[in-house]
């Protein structure tokens, strides 16, 4: 039988020197902000998981710093293949060592944080291993430098003296980042570097300089602090390098990666079944996501031509309604114009998602419908460099963090798009939108979820956190206000909730359809614009994000069905505890719509989801239904 090593055995594969130097930086050794937030280890299995911890953000320190481990603040990754393969064997005796540990002397919290963890070190080595984005995506290395960047400016988690000593060293080594992409910038045999990536990394480029540009101007601000007073000098010495690099990237994606860039950033049918089932942590195949969306998609689509004829007289006067069943789309497109022309401009977009932020958590205390985050919230601009990705964005603080804020990021439009371009985003993301929109980044969205999330005790369900549980979460609990009566007095909310969650579904149907299918901008298009009554910025939008991620579009759609399949679960198990039949609680039509809660206990429920962590929804329902399988019942 094999066990876990204890507090008294030898130490295991940590490492000799966690905070030893690069061997060229000139300066006195990194003190590192050491506030350990971490708890203090107490079972065989906790004291192995912090030496994997140790190992594990030593080898990625950007992850490190996110995480709130600020041991490592000063360095980037190896990206040599040195540092690869090291990273390659790191996550291979790791698995080896969590696989043969016996049940006997786990919890069964522990057993399930195991499972968690071996599924986790299987997703690491499949992009370590065989993804290998570092070779054929120029994007990847623009988010790594503004992430390991921006993650010492955001938030005031450590005095400006060590941040600023952290980023001048991220600087100094700057260099050899853009010297390991120009080392492995050559495409796989069976995937070139993707033109795509390239063209989007040479746009966002722009968006280090300004991190860089901000992180002088505090370094000076700061000039006269007894602590921190040898950082301006020791910026002016590394900026200038650093910006040498970036133009050195700049040139390198542009005269020698462009010319050969012949790839689309396509994955394949293979590769994307391989990378959802990694993401998803599901069973889930393409093909089934595919047709569940389907399914639901024509759901909902009747739900909102229902909606839209009961609207028609509010919002389009004495024009007469079409009867004809196959003009429901122009019925439902017709009031959705009305709707969307009710829209702030670019300049009031933060004050109004703060106030409706706001508006939403006293709606949420009324009703006592769950807990309310504890740490605070600050409405912002996205950063520059991620700009391409997403038009809103939760970034919240490591979970190895206490008292930091979460950042609400809206991405503005452009400076020079001209005014067409411009209004079509304000009028997708009208002041009905922007209201959902400050659910699912807000409360009870993102930030309330990730919020109890990083008090859960479990590291590795809050440091290991599943997207695709974020992400179904958010889309989830948007509907779960609509049950508790949340903009009852305003029914084109509810068109607008429906236009709104249909986005979800056809983001994993684009998702599909790119990754493991060949389908084209006409088509992506047709399906946003015509069948999800999408703006024509905002499907262009995502037509340019669903080709530079992969397997993400997913998660919202199969995290929420997930999260209502155990809600549905739940509910019937409640009807038979308490006299009644699981066929009192029939299948919804598309998702929730329950009605009245009565006697279940339905803010028990949200709360049971919230408060374990961010673990993929196959193992919170085990734990929140009591279905643990043999492998981890205690």
């Amino acid at each position: 039988m094999n066990r876990l090593t204890g507090p008294h055995d030898a130490p295991v594969n940590r490492p000799a020197d966690p905070y030893v130097q690069p061997a060229d930086d000139p300066y006195e050794p990194f003190e590192p902000y050491v506030f350990d937030y971490r708890p203090t280890p107490i079972t065989p299995f906790e004291y192995l998981l912090r030496d994997f911890l140790d190992e594990f953000f030593l080898a990625w320190p950007v992850a490190a710093t996110q995480a709130g481990d600020h041991r490592f603040d000063n360095r980037w990754p190896d990206l040599s293949g040195t540092g690869r393969l090291a990273r390659l064997a790191l996550l291979r005796r790791w698995r080896a060592r969590f696989a043969e540990l016996a049940d006997v002397g786990l919890t069964p919290e522990e057993r399930i944080d195991r499972e968690i963890l071996l599924e986790t070190l299987d997703a690491y080595r499949f992009e370590v291993e065989t993804l290998r984005q570092e070779t054929w995506d120029p994007l990847w290395y623009v988010e790594l430098i503004g992430t390991g960047l921006f993650s010492l400016l955001a938030r005031p988690f450590a005095p400006w003296h060590h941040r600023g000593e952290a980023f001048v060293r991220r600087l100094r080594h700057l260099p050899g980042v853009v010297a390991a992409a120009r080392e492995n910038l050559l495409g796989m045999p069976d995937r070139p570097v993707s033109r795509l990536h390239a063209e989007t990394a040479l746009q966002q480029l722009d968006g280090i300089r300004e991190l860089i540009d901000e992180a002088v101007r505090v370094a000076d601000a700061n000039r006269y602090d007894e602590d921190a007073f040898r950082l301006p000098p020791r910026f002016a010495e590394v900026v200038p390098g650093a910006l040498a690099a970036l133009d050195d990237l700049r040139g390198f994606l542009e005269h020698d990666v462009l010319p050969r860039a012949t790839g689309d950033g396509r994955l394949g049918p293979a590769l994307f079944a391989a990378k959802l089932r990694h993401v998803l942590a599901s069973d889930l195949t393409a093909e089934e996501l595919s047709a569940r969306a389907r399914r639901d998609a024509r759901a909902v689509r009747g739900e909102m031509a229902r909606l839209a004829r009961e609207l028609w007289p509010a919002w389009m006067g004495e024009r007469a309604m079409p009867e004809a069943a196959e003009a429901d789309d122009t019925v439902v497109r017709k009031v959705l114009d009305a709707i969307a022309r009710e829209h702030g401009q670019p300049d009031e977009l933060l004050d109004y998602c703060t106030r409706e932020v706001a508006r939403i958590e006293r709606f949420v205390r009324r009703n006592q419908m769950i807990g309310l985050p504890r740490e605070p919230l600050e409405v912002t601009w996205t950063p520059a460099f991620m700009r391409a990705l997403a038009g809103a964005f939760l970034d919240p603080p490591g979970p190895l963090e206490k008292g930091q804020k979460s950042l609400f990021w809206i991405t503005p439009p452009g400076d020079d798009w001209p005014p067409e371009r411009v209004e079509s985003q304000l009028r997708e993301d009208n002041d009905r939108t922007l209201r959902l929109l400050c659910i699912h980044e807000g409360i009870p969205g993102h930030y309330l979820q990730l919020d109890w999330s990083n008090r859960c005790p479990s590291l590795v369900r809050s440091i290991f956190a599943s997207g695709t549980f974020i992400e179904g979460w958010a889309v989830y609990v948007t509907q779960s206000m609509m049950d508790v009566g949340y903009g009852r007095r305003d029914p084109a909310l509810m068109l607008t909730h429906w236009k709104f969650f249909l986005r979800s579904i056809i983001n994993a149907l684009l998702d599909v359809g790119i990754h493991a299918g060949s389908m084209t901008e006409e088509e992506a298009m047709r399906l946003m614009v015509e069948e999800g009554y999408q703006e024509e910025q905002e499907a262009r939008a995502k037509w340019l994000r669903a080709r530079l991620t992969s397997a993400q579009l997913s998660t919202y759609y199969a995290g929420q069905a997930e999260l209502w399949d155990l809600e549905l679960e739940a509910r019937r198990r409640w009807a038979e505890a308490h006299g009644g039949s699981r066929a009192d609680v029939p299948d919804p039509v598309v998702v929730g719509g329950y009605g009245d809660v009565g006697d279940f206990d339905f803010r028990g429920h949200l709360e049971a989801v919230v408060s374990h962590g961010s673990p993929p929804v196959r193992w919170l329902r085990r734990i929140v239904l009591g279905e643990l399988s043999p492998a981890v019942q205690a």
